[in-house]
């Protein structure tokens, strides 16, 4: 599995962290979530996979937390793996990335996650917006397929 971010080190012990996360496309256009906390970050939405739920019910329950959207789940496109400190939980994480084709179904709400606002950006001004470079990598081969 392809490995995005810092090198593994060796004096640290890291938590498994499964997540998942969607390209939600519609026409030209992403769907996108700024995290003010504790780091201003712009990123695909999504997140962990609680240990009784499915990557897709994790999927739809962050989507509409973060977004207030609901989503349908076309396919899925990969994944990768990140080695990281997560601010949030205070604690090291080998992050296991799961990353699906999605569109948007309708909006239910805003969004409920603390600090979190949407965004909907041409999906070419995305690739300089997001922060996390394997979720940019796999926007990039959607892209290349259109």
């Amino acid at each position: 599995m392809r490995r995005y971010g810092q090198s593994v080190k060796t004096d640290i012990t890291y938590k498994h962290r499964p997540g998942v996360y969607g390209v939600i496309l519609h026409g030209n256009e992403i769907l996108l979530t700024h995290q003010a906390v504790p780091e201003s970050e712009i990123q695909l939405p999504g997140g962990g996979i609680d240990p009784d739920e499915t990557a897709l019910q994790a999927l739809h329950r962050e989507c509409l937390e973060e977004t207030g959207w609901k989503v349908q789940v076309d396919r899925r496109l990969g994944a990768y793996q990140r080695f990281t400190y997560m601010l949030d939980y205070e604690f090291w994480a080998q992050k296991i990335c799961h990353i699906y084709l999605c569109r948007p179904v309708y909006k239910l709400q805003d969004p409920i996650e603390p600090f979190h606002t949407t965004i909907w950006t041409d999906v070419d001004d995305a690739l300089d917006l997001i922060s996390n470079e394997g979720d940019c990598d796999f926007l990039r081969a959607v892209l290349a397929l259109r």
